[in-house]
């Protein structure tokens, strides 16, 4: 979208809110290279970097308390990484973009003409200094029912594509937990020209190979490994489990499992 004729005003309706002190609002939304080249309006410390530094912290606590509150059976590790993907620059910058932030920008002439008002970090970096000025007028209550309905729906993306967790970790943790081992790593193949190479890479856990997978780097293969590892442990969780079903049955049914306890034990 092109320049609002008062961004401030715009940036207020995308929020639906208006602001006590539009002093705050106008502060949030001015680069520090604005600043440098304008001292006349405020000084070259009249910048949003202060309210970015409050801001950060606001919305890391926001975040933290509806995760607590929203996924209770999550323990610490996976709020840990669904909260950080919710703050990353990279997530911060898609909603400064849908707040038009970036059209309120307040730049300096070779900021904006290098696309600062597009810069992810720029954005993220605007978006918490709104953060902070939100909180400074209006509160903690303000600022979480504008933005809750934007994160609830972001952790629920990030959730179906299990995106807050990689593999490597998942197995990891699964791997420490059940058997007390940390899994190792092993190219074992390079196929390809240099410049589209394929590599496979085998994880192993106490020296014996757990899963196996291909990718165009090494990173992505041992993922793929990690992936295959995981997929093979739920397979053989649903196995056992399935089995525990059928002997409850019976014995439930005071028979005995089908098959002699010999196959049973197997």
């Amino acid at each position: 979208m092109g320049k609002s004729d008062d961004p401030l005003e715009k940036v207020q309706e995308n929020l639906n809110y208006q602001f006590c002190d539009p002093a705050l609002l106008e502060l949030a939304l001015t680069h520090p290279s604005y600043a440098h080249e304008h001292p006349e309006e405020g000084g070259e410390e009249y910048h949003n970097q202060r309210l970015e530094f409050l801001g950060d912290a606001v919305l890391d606590f926001l975040v933290a308390a509806w995760l607590y509150r929203t996924y209770r059976d999550f323990p610490e590790g996976p709020l840990t990484r669904l909260r950080a993907t919710l703050v990353r620059t990279t997530t911060l910058a898609d909603l400064a973009r849908e707040l038009e932030l970036g059209e309120a920008l307040r730049l300096g002439r070779g900021e904006e003409e290098s696309g600062g008002d597009a810069r992810s970090a720029n954005l993220c970096d605007v978006l918490e200094a709104t953060i902070g000025a939100l909180y400074l007028d209006g509160g903690l209550d303000i600022i979480w029912s504008r933005l809750e309905p934007w994160f609830a729906q972001k952790a629920d993306a990030i959730l179906d594509a299990e995106s807050y967790v990689d593999a490597k970790s998942r197995f990891q943790e699964w791997a420490q937990a059940e058997l007390g081992a940390t899994p190792v790593y092993q190219i074992v193949a390079e196929e390809g020209p240099d410049h589209a190479k394929t590599f496979t890479a085998q994880v192993l856990v106490e020296h014996q190979i757990a899963g196996q997978g291909t990718g165009a780097s090494k990173r992505l293969a041992e993922q793929a490994a990690a992936r295959a590892a995981l997929a093979d442990r739920l397979h053989l969780i649903g196995q056992t489990e399935a089995v525990i079903t059928e002997v409850v049955r019976h014995a439930v049914a005071g028979g005995q499992p089908q098959g002699s306890g010999e196959e049973f034990h197997r």
